[in-house]
């Protein structure tokens, strides 16, 4: 007779003959027996759902491992000082500290590099009071700097490997389906897009999420998988959201910073790519935000639509979506609360990770479909080089972000800075560290006039037709010096304490350390 019984033996054949086991009922630790629990009750009980203490432990972090943040709170954030607080307090030591970016919030890491806790930082940026011990020599170790794209690059080829990512979500259901923001009451914060976080999440060994507001399975929609997350963590509070765009994102009044505005869309309107279809990005300064107010009446006179706007997305840019005049919004990270709430509200409103935003390595990541990006620097030079991480004292105390990747692959690339800040000369002889070499960089927009790149000399012609003060780069240069005389050389000392990394992943510059006085 066909029964099971009868046909045990051809079942033990076939499964010695293709290598699977016999099926016996009970006994496979994989698939679990009947259970009769409500499902939502059952949630309750969630396996990831543990302490911060229980999912370092049960992650199986060890001394001298890769542990990884995001920063999409940036001034706000909570979580990278909640966790390493953690990671002292059970005795962990020699840490290698990942972080998408580090702020000024970010001074309490001071005391855990001093006591070895922390031993080696890669990130985007440092600011604040920890950039300023770091460039004194604080750590051994140099901290390696990444543009975001690289950063995601380096991550998904294994040349940055982390073993445990720590990724604060505003919300997250008892099994790990996270997101930046949460529909329904009782909300404690918002961010926005996950971006940098995304990444993390994808090639991260163990994967712990850290959220404010737990929310009922499944949380929908969901930035970061499920399937990608090994522990829940349930705290008061993740970040602040008041404090996402404060410090370097800032929305100036400053006359000087609009003029440098009103200039720098000059050049985005007449420069030969604003027309129907068009992709913007803008950077974090007053003056690169202020240009979106002025290419907007233009875009209005012209009947001109923006096929995406690109990057961190800003509540100017949602108001031009909003209005018609962008088509889409492609978000690596959201520069302000109106920003993240537009994710929420708006259809065409497109979260992406890093790796999709600006990765050299990725075919379809956005940057390589730019058009125009206009951006801040600290500090550019004679031979259109950038600097946008190491002040004019020296000290570390800005971020790669995208500058480079935007730069590198945009058709037109801007860069707005005044000539002088205070004192200090903005267009020099050479840059004190090369971020973005100035192969990449097309236009640099000043209060003085507006230089363009010799490689690029049908922008400059398209320009001068429209009236635009062009003027070169060295005539710059010299009128700086005129005003200010020549700076005295900075104190270097001979320690390297930074590695800048170039997207390609080659070493592209040192930052050596200031000397005490």
């Amino acid at each position: 007779m066909n029964k099971i019984a009868n046909r045990v033996k051809q079942i033990e054949a076939m499964a010695q003959k293709t290598g699977f086991p016999v099926y016996s009922e009970g006994k496979n630790p994989l698939v679990r027996g009947k259970i009769a629990t409500p499902r939502k009750e059952l949630q309750q009980a969630s396996p990831k759902l543990v302490s911060l203490e229980e999912a370092i432990r049960q992650s199986g972090l060890k001394d001298g491992m890769t542990i990884s943040f995001h920063h999409h709170f940036r001034s706000g954030d909570k979580v990278i000082n909640m966790v390493v607080d953690k990671l002292a307090e059970m005795g962990f030591k020699h840490l290698h500290l990942a972080a998408s970016s580090l702020i000024d919030v970010h001074e309490p890491l001071i005391a855990h590099i001093r006591n070895g806790i922390i031993s080696r930082i890669s990130t985007s940026g440092l600011r604040g009071a920890l950039g300023a011990a770091i460039s004194h020599g604080l750590m051994d170790e140099p901290v390696i700097f990444r543009s975001h794209g690289g950063r995601a690059a380096a991550i998904a080829n294994g040349e940055l490997h982390i073993d445990v990512a720590f990724l604060g979500a505003p919300s997250c259901d008892s099994l790990g389906n996270a997101c930046g923001y949460a529909q329904g009451e009782n909300v404690k914060s918002i961010c926005g897009s996950l971006g940098y976080a995304k990444v993390d999440a994808q090639y991260a060994d163990k994967v712990v999420i850290i959220t404010d507001s737990l929310m009922p399975y499944p949380n929908t929609p969901n930035s970061i998988s499920e399937r990608d997350v090994d522990f829940v963590v349930e705290v008061d509070s993740i970040g602040d959201a008041a404090k996402i765009s404060s410090g370097a994102i800032r929305d100036s009044k400053n006359p000087r910073d609009l003029l440098l505005a009103q200039t720098a869309a000059k050049v985005v309107i007449n420069g030969g790519y604003f027309q129907n279809g068009f992709s913007i990005q803008t950077g974090t300064g007053g003056a690169s935000l202020a240009v979106v107010k002025f290419i907007r009446e233009k875009m209005i006179e012209k009947n001109i639509k923006a096929s995406f706007a690109l990057g961190g997305i800003t509540t100017h840019m949602v108001k031009l979506h909003e209005e018609g005049l962008i088509e889409r919004l492609i978000d690596v990270q959201s520069f302000d609360r109106g920003a993240a709430e537009s994710l929420i509200n708006n259809r065409m409103h497109k979260e992406v990770s890093a790796n999709e935003y600006a990765s050299a390595l990725e075919i379809g990541s956005a940057v390589h479909w730019l058009d125009m990006v206009i951006l801040s620097a600290l500090e550019v030079d004679v031979n259109f080089n950038a600097n946008v991480l190491v002040g004019s004292d020296g000290v570390i105390r800005g971020a790669i972000g995208g500058h480079p990747d935007t730069a590198a692959d945009a058709a037109l690339s801007i860069i707005v800075c005044p000539l002088l800040r205070g004192r200090i000369p903005c267009v020099v002889d050479e840059v004190t560290t090369l971020i973005t070499p100035g192969t990449s960089v097309d236009v640099i927009v000043t209060d003085y006039g507006v230089a363009v790149n010799p490689n690029r000399p049908e922008i400059a012609e398209r320009l001068k037709v429209a009236h635009v003060n062009v003027v070169q780069i060295h005539d710059l240069k010299e009128k700086a010096r005129k005003i200010i005389g020549d700076a005295d050389p900075l104190p270097f000392g001979e320690r390297t304490v930074g590695i800048v990394m170039s997207r390609d992943g080659s070493v592209m510059d040192i930052v050596r350390n200031i000397k005490d006085k």
